[in-house]
């Protein structure tokens, strides 16, 4: 791999595509490969921690149930009672970013949340949901969103186009965020790694190096699931409680 960023290069499976072509939608490529990969390891976690379910849960058990007592925690949290009905696709969706950073960890995998076509499509998809549900909830009455409630009719000029923006943002800083820290942290392993082959002998501290900056890759994986994840409950909220 001659480019830090060749990692991120997106290729067909099968070679049905000539090279150097655009590739088209249904190919399967190494990206579809890893987000289905990412579905069937969660699917089988949660088919064996449950599988022989008992009152004293044993150890995977335990796992599973925390996994989603932890979601169900951030929701009631962020969004209250009423929140726990869109629990599924939350779950759902921090299971998705998680378990992609992870497996992205792995060698010679792929990062699919490093593509800003993936987390651009997950926060657009969360964005027209939660205005959706805004405005099935509170009618035209959800543009109150847009100027916070008490606030003097004076302020109107200036706070209603900061409120817009800020809103229509959301999933712009949503998808990069994500995006960004998985493009860069992979990017700086790469460069690290080839000082530790360059050197030979002479690599140990660049090895270290590496594997402390790996630690820490794993860390902020998970932070950024949770961040993702607890952003869009932040997003219902407003949907369902407004200001």
């Amino acid at each position: 791999m001659a480019s830090p960023v060749q990692q991120f290069e997106v290729t067909p499976i099968f070679p049905t595509v000539a090279p150097g072509a655009e590739i088209p939608f249904y190919a399967v490529t190494n990206s579809t490969v890893m987000m289905f990969a990412a579905v069937a390891v969660s699917l089988l976690f949660f088919w064996y921690t449950t599988r022989k379910r008992s009152m004293v849960p044993g150890r995977w058990q335990s796992v599973g149930e925390m996994t989603f007592e932890f979601i169900a925690n951030m929701i009631r949290d962020n969004v209250g009672k009423e929140g726990m009905k869109y629990f599924p696709f939350i779950f759902t969706l921090f299971m998705f970013v998680f378990l992609g950073n992870m497996m992205g960890m792995l060698p010679y995998s792929f990062t699919f949340t490093s593509h800003i076509a993936v987390t651009a499509g997950l926060a657009v998809f969360i964005f027209i949901g939660v205005t959706i549900i805004g405005f099935s909830r509170h009618g035209l009455h959800f543009f109150r969103m847009f100027f916070p409630h008490g606030a003097p009719i004076a302020t109107a000029p200036i706070l209603i186009p900061i409120e817009v923006i800020s809103y229509l943002s959301r999933p712009f800083s949503l998808s990069v965020r994500l995006f960004a820290n998985m493009t860069v942290g992979h990017i700086m392993l790469k460069v690290l790694a080839g000082f530790v082959v360059a050197l030979g002998v002479f690599g140990v501290v660049p090895f270290v190096v590496v594997a402390g900056i790996t630690v820490l890759e794993f860390f902020i994986g998970a932070l950024q699931a949770y961040v993702f994840t607890i952003l869009t409950c932040i997003y219902l909220n407003d949907a369902i409680n407004m200001h």
